[in-house]
């Protein structure tokens, strides 16, 4: 059960000053500079043929943790100046019967009064699913949970998501195409092969939380009932997802890129995830360790490099900025403002915490399009069911939504495996 804090519960909570942003984001640049400063200093050390200074491999290790401490601060409070405010002083709802479901919504979290709810659904049955299902959360709160996933989920924020009405997607694709050539004018034509197709099936499964609160906080009319929901449900749904859409097995829950097969990448067929070796167990190469990292995203089609994205997580990444290019430059850069992606080597990076750390094998960095190589369903509507009775004094509020993905195009995305041959 999450604990509560009546912060996050009243209306009048806005997104954090732009003065405070400035400032974090100015330190975090500081930092970076310092770190440069040691790390130029170690590699300095290294490249002399000297004994590596400990005192120096500290600061460095020291300023790099702190470097995604404060891009960890930094990140929050980006999030929090991009929350709108929701609930009775938002903008007015498109008709009437949303009005009248988003009171009668209000009437079922706060008092637990299911006759509004239920003479809706009677009208419409897409409205609801009776007190054994839940009910469903008005379009503006929905809308509101999902626009915050793809703010935290990293993987939803750069991937396609398509919603559907039934439980599963399917997708219809091309294998191989019908044969072309050249020929003369006047030159006999061969009869050319069928296309191949074949298809893929996304199924949706469910993903629950359930959030806590007393109920002389819902009895109170300064709580925002539809900020608090979807405050309280986006962190651990976009935690449950983006562990799903990085290594999830597919069995009631997503399939995620990396449980599907993988191969080396001059091996590569559809069905599979292409990979290049670093050639060294658990590590980069010693020598011009970036050269791999150039490999990789040539290793993907000239046609999927212009949005692709480097997946990994903060660990890696960390490991990554201490790397330079043959010209002494460093192939990783911070975000040119708050908000904003850090890159490498020009192609923006994305944060999965998911993703592996540096071991034998492990597939700890990926670069590709995954607009067009990962796909995300949401099935519509996210439900929320009243339950007075199992935690007293607290009321909890079991909250799902149906959720399936999996890899759409399997040569837009390509993998680095930290391994020998």
């Amino acid at each position: 059960m999450q604990s509560l804090q009546t912060g996050a519960l009243e209306t009048k909570v806005a997104g954090a000053p732009p003065t405070e942003i400035a400032t974090a984001f100015g330190e975090f640049m500081r930092a970076f500079e310092s770190f440069k400063e040691a790390n130029d200093e170690r590699l300095g050390q290294v490249e002399g043929k000297l004994r590596q200074d400990v005192v120096t491999e500290e600061k460095v290790e020291r300023i790099n943790a702190a470097l995604d401490q404060q891009k960890r601060v930094l990140d929050e409070l980006a999030l929090k100046s991009a929350r709108p405010r929701l609930g009775d002083n938002g903008p007015e709802l498109r008709n009437a019967h949303a009005g009248e479901h988003k009171t009668a919504f209000n009437a079922y979290i706060r008092k637990g009064e299911v006759q509004g709810l239920g003479a809706l659904e009677a009208k419409a049955l897409s409205v609801g699913s009776g007190p054994d299902g839940g009910y469903l959360v008005p379009e503006q709160t929905e809308t509101e949970i999902g626009r915050l996933l793809a703010q935290v989920s990293p993987i939803r924020a750069i991937s396609t998501v398509r919603q559907v009405s039934g439980s599963s997607y399917k997708k219809p694709f091309v294998t191989t195409g019908a044969a072309t050539g050249w020929v003369g004018e006047t030159a006999s034509r061969s009869q050319t092969n069928s296309p191949t197709l074949a298809e893929l099936e996304f199924p949706t499964t469910e993903l629950y939380a359930m959030p806590a609160a007393t109920q002389s906080l819902l009895d109170d009319s300064a709580v925002n009932i539809d900020q608090w929901i979807a405050e309280e449900v986006r962190t651990v749904f976009a935690e449950q997802e983006g562990t799903a859409f990085v290594t999830g097995d597919g069995t009631n829950k997503p399939k995620g890129f990396l449980a599907h097969d993988t191969i080396a990448n001059g091996s590569w067929a559809w069905g599979s995830l292409g990979f290049l070796l670093t050639g060294v167990d658990g590590a980069f190469p010693a020598s011009n360790p970036s050269d791999i990292l150039i490999d990789l995203i040539y290793a993907l089609k000239a046609g999927y490099r212009q949005n692709a994205h480097w997946v990994m997580n903060r660990k890696v990444q960390a490991a990554i900025r201490k790397i330079k290019d043959t010209d002494g430059n460093y192939i990783w850069q911070p975000a040119a403002q708050a908000g904003g992606q850090a890159s490498l080597m020009g192609f923006p990076v994305a944060e999965a915490e998911a993703m592996p750390d540096l071991a034998a094998d492990s597939l700890s960095v990926a670069f590709g399009d995954f607009k067009r190589g990962y796909l995300i369903i949401d099935r519509l509507g996210v439900r929320v069911l009243r339950d007075p009775y199992s935690a007293k004094p607290y009321v909890l509020f079991y909250t799902t939504k149906r959720v399936g993905g999996g890899v759409q195009d399997f040569d837009a995305i390509k993998l680095l495996k930290f391994g020998a041959p």
